[in-house]
């Protein structure tokens, strides 16, 4: 059935059953994802309605009992507000160490893995446990501070199988003559597609977490969280397949001829020229050069110019970094040997429209006395524009 808006959907939906909402949902995302020629738009309307009638329902399970520290009712906070609240980061991490909660965060915390959006509840399990917005930022941002793609490309966070419109460069604008008409241009855009990958990781950890205080116990798990599951999302975006995994920037784009450049034996001054000048106009402002640190330093930092000047410029106030030719280079360590690209990093993308969620088992480890902590990710990653990228390397 194929609905005009999302209110129709809603109306069409408010009324049935919790487990008919989540069939329904879980068919339009298996045939959006099996189906190339699914109607993606109208799936989309009818998906937002079904998580309209699906909040109202999972709000109705929620405890309505109002609590001194909490703003609002449990019923009607929203999930990703409430995670962001010191009353459910202590439950999480009271949850995960095995101690008892307070009514406060006892509240907190099934309000907000309760509240599950409708592109969430057929992919994660219902006893994980959603991580808290604060460690969630601080996993991301470590992650990016780790530099290479991750720390550049552009990040999303929209439902997995929906198609976004991403908007490609335009002319600039016009000098305008008083009276005269201006020719209309066409934005152009380029529809990207993510889909609903895993990453999954399990940490057995001492029993002996019980006694550590929330603060040292976030920090511990958001160090091993970045180096585990952001660190898998980080290499699959230079070298993933694409299939039940991220797609890499060397694998997600056809190189020729048109946009690759191959060096006989070694990097020349030449041939940085030629990979800057196949980069397609409209991108190159924010464009920069990916490349390992060995290429960095056995073919890119003795190149000068025709004039015997440097073209590398190392940053002395930032050790690693540096202008190629005025343009930053960022080292990346998943980057294979002799391999340099270069592009507009804003058009490569990836994807996690649910954070990470962990999971606690007592039961796996029982005679070692450790605990063992599923991390589970939905996340994915790709070029969405090709021509916004070039490369150099060796021939083979």
């Amino acid at each position: 059935m194929a609905f005009e808006n999302v209110m129709g959907a809603y109306n069409a939906y408010k009324a049935a059953p919790l487990k008919t909402l989540e069939a329904r949902a879980s068919a339009i995302n298996a045939d959006i994802a099996a189906n190339p020629n699914a109607d993606v738009a109208a799936y989309t309307i009818e998906l937002e309605g079904i998580e309209r009638a699906l909040e109202e329902r999972r709000a109705e399970s929620v405890p309505t009992t109002r609590t001194t520290d909490l703003s609002h009712t449990a019923t009607t906070e929203k999930a990703d507000e409430l995670a962001a609240t010191p009353e459910y980061r202590s439950a999480f991490y009271k949850h995960l160490q095995g101690r008892d909660l307070t009514d406060q965060e006892r509240s907190a915390f099934r309000a907000v893995n309760v509240e599950r959006r409708s592109s969430e509840f057929n992919t994660l399990s219902n006893s994980a446990a959603v991580i808290p917005t604060a460690t969630l930022n601080e996993i991301v941002t470590k992650a990016r501070d780790m530099g290479g793609v991750m720390g550049i490309a552009r990040g999303f966070n929209m439902p997995s199988n929906i198609a976004v419109p991403v908007a490609t460069p335009t002319s600039a604008a016009q000098w305008h003559v008083e009276g005269q008409e201006v020719e209309t241009e066409k934005a152009s855009t380029v529809p990207v597609k993510f889909a609903a990958n895993e990453i999954l990781k399990v940490l057995s950890i001492s029993e002996a977490t019980r006694t550590m205080s929330i603060g040292a116990f976030e920090s511990y798990l958001a160090d091993e969280l970045t180096a585990s599951v952001m660190g898998t999302l980080a290499k699959g975006m230079v070298d993933g397949t694409g299939a039940g995994q991220a797609t890499g920037i060397l694998a997600g784009i056809e190189w020729g001829e048109s946009n690759t450049v191959e060096a006989s034996k070694a990097f020349e001054f030449a041939d940085i020229l030629k990979v800057i000048a196949m980069l397609k106009r409209g991108y190159g402002r924010g464009a920069k050069f990916v490349c390992n640190n060995a290429t960095l330093y056995t073919q890119i930092y003795g190149l000068v110019d025709d004039n015997n000047r440097p073209i590398y410029v190392a940053d002395p106030s930032q050790p690693g970094k540096g202008r190629l030719m005025g343009f930053d280079v960022e080292l990346d360590d998943f980057m294979p040997d002799n391999d340099l690209i270069f592009g507009n990093w804003r058009y490569f993308g990836y994807n996690m429209p649910s954070g990470i969620a962990l999971d606690v088992s007592r039961d796996s480890s029982f005679k070692s006395a450790l605990v063992d902590y599923r991390a589970l990710a939905i996340a994915d990653a790709k070029p969405i524009v090709a021509e916004a990228f070039t490369r150099l390397k060796l021939a083979e």
